[in-house]
């Protein structure tokens, strides 16, 4: 980024479905890098076991609000939480995803619903809430989870794979709106990564072909870097 918080400040990194899975592992890896985390997830439990184990490792430098990204409102109501904790956004990471297992024809509305509010409307009302800022403080990374089955979707996630297809083509077109704005944005696309979601869906995939958590988490944060700004736009796939 170009306009990075002063000297001597930590960056700040806002992850939602950040309570498991990837949005785990990234908060724990940009609070390695000595950030500040914000983390939202819909399962209060979940969320604040995270937190505690989060806590344990930032102290107050982790805070987490409990919220479904997939609600009209939940954006904005995201991004000021963090604003009033830390100050600002630097890094968004858009993670949070659901994934109905079914073929078209036999989806419910009900599962289409979530999945395209969860999604897209998730991903892009964060993103929206969070640009003003970014403007203002002159740049920030966005970082958008997306997956291989947007080119390749496996029988029965067609919907889930035009969800993260559509994240794709959003990561392509607000990276140029950012441009002027030292705004970079760029979308990673794992392969299977092992992760509850994956284990409720496939549980019978085999392990030498499973991402851990940590090694997705680990190109987000290169992604959201200074160093990787010539990225903005694209989509960095990695797989087993």
């Amino acid at each position: 980024m170009s306009n990075e918080p002063e000297s001597g400040e930590p960056r700040v990194c806002v992850v939602t479905g950040g309570s498991s899975g990837v949005g785990l592992a990234t908060a724990q890896r940009f609070l390695k890098a000595g950030c500040c985390v914000v983390i939202c997830g819909r399962d209060s439990a979940r969320l604040q076991a995270a937190e505690a184990l989060l806590a344990a490792e930032g102290g107050d430098n982790v805070a987490s609000i409990n919220l479904d990204v997939g609600e009209s409102d939940a954006g904005e109501r995201l991004i000021e939480f963090s604003v009033r904790r830390f100050g600002r956004v630097d890094v968004l990471v858009n993670n949070a995803g659901t994934a109905p297992l079914a073929p078209a024809h036999a989806m419910s509305s009900e599962e289409f619903d979530r999945c395209l509010s969860t999604n897209i409307r998730g991903v892009f009302a964060t993103t929206q809430a969070a640009w003003p800022g970014m403007c203002r403080q002159g740049g920030g990374a966005i970082i958008n989870v997306s997956s291989l089955s947007a080119v390749d979707p496996f029988p029965g996630l067609g919907v889930y794979g035009a969800s993260k297809a559509w994240v794709e083509l959003f990561t392509k077109a607000t990276a140029e709106e950012g441009r002027e704005h030292h705004i970079h944005v760029m979308a990673v696309a794992p392969g299977a990564v092992d992760t509850p979601m994956l284990h409720g869906l496939f549980p019978d995939i085999p392990h030498d072909v499973r991402l851990a958590s940590d090694e997705v988490a680990e190109l987000i944060y290169r992604l959201s870097t200074k160093a990787m700004a010539n990225c903005t736009g694209q989509t960095i796939s990695i797989r087993r």
